[in-house]
Formats: structure tokens, sequence, C-alpha cells
């Protein structure tokens, strides 16, 4: 009995301490649970907490671009209704032309309409007046005939006198009346023949032929004048070509007016010709052609001018005095080189403008590719094939200015303003074109305008002069679309060192279209900080009161003459004509015999008379 006690205490034991083991465990499991959940808890109120200060962050910025949205609307209904009211004054401007057009118009016919019966009233008066001038010419004459007439009865009546006694037909040396002898010789027109007295038929006629000689005279003048004129065309037209880099042509002009003493004349018609040669061979160029011969016709106007120093001009060796004509002279050949310097530049951006067209926009094959691009980061040739036609564009104008002995003061204002077109060209395009202001395109953009200052770089700035200078506005435009971390840049930064030579409205335009192809990088515009500075360009356009045409940041072509007579006349040498030979196909011409003579004699009949 007290074994079997004892095994039940023993039992009973042994329950409640496995019993007090498992309690321990769930215990230690419930307290392992407890801080598990506590731990939980507080991760929750942490993350509530963040996601508080994330819901007023977001409250925040929702509450600015809420007021950002109201201003830019409200700046958009101003601007809507400023433009609005420039339409409508526009509209009334344009109406207001489009009358005085039409009114100009009818005044231009009244205008015509008088000035072609002026033109007839003018003819009619100058025959009237030649014919009033050969009519007291004939006048005059009649009268010195007639005063001759009158010598010769007084030297009859005395003959008569002394020989009253002889028959009249036995009287010798008695001769008839002047009048009776030469009244056909006498008679003029609108004028009656009146014989003064009869005679019996002379025994010697006397021959009196002056007015006949000087109307042969005369006629022969005529005639070496049009040999002349003639000659000096044939000059204007062909293409003589180059003596020791002189015009040929210009120089043998200038050899004929100089032996004709053209330039020692008040009065002449012989320059007024020879500018109406050059403006007829200007008209008569094709564009096939053109920038041959313009530049041909321009190294010869030059050449004028250069000649034109050794008459008094400037400060060439004076040997004769120039009258008004030729100082005329002078300003028309510099009003003619400003009309070629002006076809050719005209010439010239109408052939480059489609390929400029062309070079602002990249290729396919050179957006967003890495094997467009070099492993140091440098465009690869096939992406600059439309950049080479622009060289091969200069390279061959280059070509025909120097063939044609064009001097180095034109060919650089020349190329200047070619490069002015092209920094024109290529900035209005990138600011009007959306798919042109990416990252892409700027760097195909930046490689073509490394492979112009190359180029530049060979011809030197003898010929090149400031042509790299007038890239700056695409330079910089293209240097702030290729450049990184733009959201970081304030607008002083950008104003200041990036876009100098930009305005706000131009930068606020590149900044509002650009959109990276390449890298996903940011505009300054994706970025709050960056928003804030547009805004501010914004506001400050908003406030510009004078930028009110929609296109004002576009880039206006310059079409002004960039030099004037005083520059030419400092920048072109002197140059002496005498030495140049004639051409050949000129020798059998007869108004260039005293050239191939090598007299210096004054003709007999010269030009400058005319």
């Amino acid at each position: 009995m007290f074994k079997v006690r004892s095994a039940f205490c023993q039992h009973q034991k042994s329950i409640v301490v496995v019993q007090s083991l498992w309690r321990r465990k769930m215990a230690r499991h419930m307290l392992r649970r407890l801080k598990q959940e506590a731990n939980e808890a507080g991760a929750l109120r942490k993350a509530k907490t963040k996601l508080e200060k994330q819901l007023e962050d977001l409250t925040l910025r929702l509450h600015l671009e809420k007021r950002l949205r109201v201003s830019v609307e409200e700046a958009k209904v101003a601007e809507i209704t400023k433009q609005q009211r420039v339409i409508e004054a526009l509209n009334l401007e344009l109406e207001e032309a489009k009358s005085q057009t039409v009114k100009q118009g009818s005044k231009n016919a009244q205008r015509q309409s008088d000035l072609e019966f002026s033109m007839k009233e003018k003819y009619e008066l100058q025959k009237q007046l030649q014919d009033m001038e050969r009519f007291q010419e004939g006048k005059c004459n009649f009268a010195v005939w007639r005063t001759r007439c009158q010598i010769w009865r007084m030297k009859i009546l005395c003959c008569g006198k002394s020989t009253e006694h002889v028959p009249k037909r036995n009287r010798p040396g008695f001769v008839k009346s002047f009048s009776d002898m030469y009244s056909s010789a006498l008679s003029l027109p609108y004028q009656e023949k009146k014989p003064i007295y009869e005679t019996p038929t002379p025994t010697k006629h006397i021959s009196i032929t002056p007015g006949l000689s000087e109307s042969r005279w005369s006629k022969q003048t005529v005639e070496k004048h049009q040999e002349n004129y003639e000659f000096l065309s044939k000059c204007i037209k062909e293409n003589m070509g180059f003596q020791d880099n002189k015009p040929v042509a210009a120089c043998v002009i200038y050899k004929c007016l100089l032996h004709w003493h053209a330039f020692e004349s008040e009065r002449t018609a012989i320059f007024d010709h020879i500018i109406e040669g050059i403006n007829n061979a200007l008209k008569c160029l094709r564009s096939n052609s053109f920038l041959n011969s313009a530049s041909n016709r321009a190294a010869g106007s030059a050449g004028y001018e250069d000649s034109l120093k050794l008459i008094g001009f400037d400060d060439g060796v004076s040997h004769i005095e120039a009258r008004y004509p030729a100082i005329l002279f002078k300003q028309q050949l510099t009003a003619s080189v400003e009309k070629i310097f002006g076809l050719i530049r005209d010439n010239l951006k109408k052939e480059i403008s489609p390929l400029l067209g062309v070079c602002i926009h990249a290729p396919k094959t050179a957006r967003g590719g890495k094997s467009s691009r070099s492993p140091g980061g440098v465009p690869q040739q096939l992406t600059s094939n439309q950049w080479d036609s622009i060289i091969q564009f200069l390279d061959s104008l280059m070509s025909h200015l120097h063939k044609n002995h064009v001097p180095s003061f034109f060919i650089r204002k020349l190329i200047t303003q070619v490069f002015s077109f092209i920094n024109i060209n290529l900035f209005n395009s990138l600011l009007l074109r959306r798919e042109c202001c990416t990252f892409s395109n700027g760097e195909y953009v930046k490689s073509g305008l490394a492979e112009l200052e190359k180029w530049i770089a060979c011809v030197t700035d003898e010929f090149a002069g400031t042509a790299w200078h007038e890239l700056n506005y695409i330079r910089q435009a293209v240097g702030f679309l290729v450049i990184h971390q733009k959201r970081k840049k304030s607008l002083e930064e950008i104003k200041q060192d990036l876009c100098p030579a930009l305005t706000v409205r131009q930068i606020y335009r590149i900044s509002t279209m650009y959109w990276d192809d390449k890298y996903g990088t940011q505009s300054v515009s994706m970025r709050l900080a960056a928003f804030l500075v547009v805004a501010q360009m914004r506001e400050m356009l908003n406030k510009d009161n004078q930028n009110l045409a929609t296109n004002s940041f576009l880039l206006d072509d310059d079409l002004s003459i960039p030099f004037s007579t005083e520059d030419i006349s400092k920048a072109i040498p002197a140059t002496d004509p005498m030495d140049v030979k004639i051409p050949a196909c000129l020798s059998n011409v007869p108004a260039a015999k005293f050239l191939l003579d090598g007299t210096t004699e004054t003709c007999l009949t010269p030009l400058a008379a005319a």
C-alpha cells in the first residue's frame, strides 16, 4: 500500500513537473509573441508618421502647383488677350496698308500717265528746239553769206564805174553776183531765195564748201564715237581674264579713258555708257554660271576703282585732275560693286538653304543608339555626310573666288555674311522645330560646327575674318542642349556662363522644347527647382512689353552691305594697269589700234566730248 502510494505521489509529481514545464514553454511563446507584436506596433507608428509627413509634402506641393497653374493660366489669358489686341491692331494696319496700296497704285498710275505725257512733251520740245537751233544756225550762215555777197557787190560796182565805156560782154573780170552763183548752196529751209541782181556769165567760179566739210567732219566724229562705244561694250561683255592678278578688261577700259581724256572732261556720256554696259551684263547672268561670272564682274569693278586711284583719288599718285563726271563714275562703280556683292550673297543663300535644312536634323542612324558614337564620345563619320556637303560648298565658293582673283577684302566680307546666314538659319530652325531640340541632335549639330571650325582654321583669318564669331548663337544653343545636369543650373548660370548672347525669350524657348531622346536626362523644366526657374523666365517675359510679336525670339537676316566706299579704298591697294597687254581678241578692232601702238597721244575726236 505504501509502495502504491509512493508510486502515485511520484507519478503526481512528475505530472506537475511536466505541466510546469509546458506552462513555462507556453509563457515563453506568449512573451515572444507579445514582444513581436510590440515591435510591429512601433514600426507601424513609424510608418504612419512617415506617411503623414509625405502626405504633408504632397499636399504642399499640390497647393504650390495649383498656385503655379493658376498663375500660368492667368498669364496665358493675359497673353492671349494681349495677342488678340496685337492681332486686331495688325489687322487694322493691314487694312489701312491695303487701302494705302490701292490709293498709291492709282496715284502711281496717274503719275505714270503724267510721266508718259511729260516725256512726249519733252520729246516734242526737244525736237522743236533742235529745229530752232538748225534754223538759227542756217540763219547765221545766211547772214554771213549775205555779208560776203554785199562785199562782192561793192567790188563789182567799183569795177563797173571804171569800165562804163567798154561793152559789158567785153569787160574782163566781170562776174555774176555771188547770190546768183551760189543760190543753191545758200538755199535754206523756211527761207525764200532772193537774188540781189543779175549779171553776165562769170569767167571764173569760186568754190565755197565750208558747210559741207563741217557736216562730213561731224559724221566721221559720230562714226568714231560709235566704234569706241562698241569697243567698250565688247570689253565689258567678254571675259578677258587676268594678267598678273589684274583684270584685263578693267585695265584696257581705263587706258582707253585715259587716252580719250575722259577723266578731264566737264561733260561726257562715256561713263554712263560703261555703267549701262555693266548693268546689262549683270542682267544677262544665269544661275548655272552666276558665281563665276558675278565674281569676275566684282573683280573687274574693283579693278576699275584700283585704277581710279591713279588719277587723283584716294592716296594714289595724282597724274590728272578728275572732274565731276569722273568722281560720279567712281560712285557709280561703288554702287555696282555693292549690287554685285548683294547678288552673289543672295544667290549663295538660295544655294545653301536646302543643305542647311538637312544638316539641322540628325539622321536616324545618328539618334538613339550607341553604335553611332565612337568610344571617345565623338559621332562617327557617317553622321557628318550632310555636313560634308556644306564643306564642299564652301570649298567650291572659295575656289571660284580665288580663280577670279577677287580681293581678300570682299572674300572676307562674303564669307562672314554666309556664316551669319548659317547661324541665323540653324538657330531659327532649332527654335521652330521641336524634333531638333534633342540631346542627340545637339551632338550632331555640334560635330558639324566642329567641321566648320576646322574649315575656318584652314582658310585662315585673311579670308574667313570673323566667320566663327558669327556662329555664336547656334554654338551657345547647341552647347546648352548637350550639357549634362541641366536641372541643376540656375537662370543666372545659364544667362552668364552657358548662353550669354541669347535672350531670356530664346532660352525659355529652348528650355520648354528640349527633350532627351538618348539618356533620359532631365531638362531644366523637369525638376521643381528648375520649374521655378522656368516660371521666373516666364514672369520676366510677361513683364517685357516690347517683344509683342509671336516669333520675336527668332533672328533677323541682315541684308545691308557690310562695307563703304572708304573701306574699299583703304582695303584694296592701287594697281598700275599700263603694263597689261591687250588680248588677242581685240587686236583687230580699229578702236584699239592706239593700244597696240603704245601711243599716249590724244585722239582727234576724244570720246570725252561726246
